[in-house]
């Protein structure tokens, strides 16, 4: 029995140094992605690029977050997820007003630069989602940075058909209604998240760890 329970610590620890591993490599490149995508973003007076460099920032600290509780309990990974949860429901709020702004004003952004750099995005996240693939399943924490990785995707593909039917028509509605879409997309998936990480939060109680 010693040996199994001592068997069992050892795998326990082994998953948690891969997490621990894919987690530090997905925060560096989204914080990378972040500096490139908010200077393009305003060099190129893009607002999706904009608010996809913030939706990078934002990842970046959840991903920390994530660091952090790694080896904590099922009741603090919940607490990451719910932050989590939190933080992609003001990306998507934010992405609305943004939409909204942007629907009252006259400015086209530059195409060009849109797609350029939303490739690269989409590149980045593609990886990361890739890294992050095998450990969906491990538990919430994983789980839910998972799925931030994988709004990120679409959320790149969004930017990409934007830029593509902004440069065709030369007008700012495609930009405007696919950022709503995208909006939607990312407060769906934020109520999932907290719907579930409160469930077991609630189902664990707290104990020392």
């Amino acid at each position: 029995m010693k040996s199994c329970c001592e068997s069992k610590s050892t795998e326990l620890d082994q998953l948690r140094e891969k997490q621990k591993n894919v987690l530090i490599i997905v925060l560096i490149i989204n914080f990378t992605m972040f500096l490139v995508e908010f200077f393009y973003g305003l060099l190129s007076n893009s607002t999706a690029l904009l608010s996809d460099s913030l939706d990078m920032l934002g990842d970046a600290t959840v991903y920390a977050f994530s660091l952090y509780v790694i080896n904590k309990s099922v009741r603090w990974k919940a607490k990451a997820a719910i932050l989590k949860g939190v933080i992609i429901t003001l990306f998507g709020l934010y992405v609305f007003g943004e939409a909204l702004y942007k629907a009252m004003s006259d400015v086209l952004p530059v195409a060009q630069t849109m797609g350029a750099v939303g490739l690269l995005a989409l590149t980045a996240n593609a990886s990361c989602l890739f890294l992050l693939l095998k450990h969906r399943e491990d538990d919430i924490n994983m789980k839910s940075t998972w799925i931030c990785s994988r709004n990120d995707i679409i959320a790149n593909i969004g930017i990409l058909i934007a830029a593509g039917l902004v440069y065709l028509l030369e007008s700012k509605w495609p930009d405007i209604i696919i950022g709503m879409i995208i909006a939607g997309v990312f407060l769906k998936s934020a109520f999932a998240i907290l719907g579930e990480s409160l469930r077991i939060f609630k189902t664990n109680p707290e104990n020392p760890q």
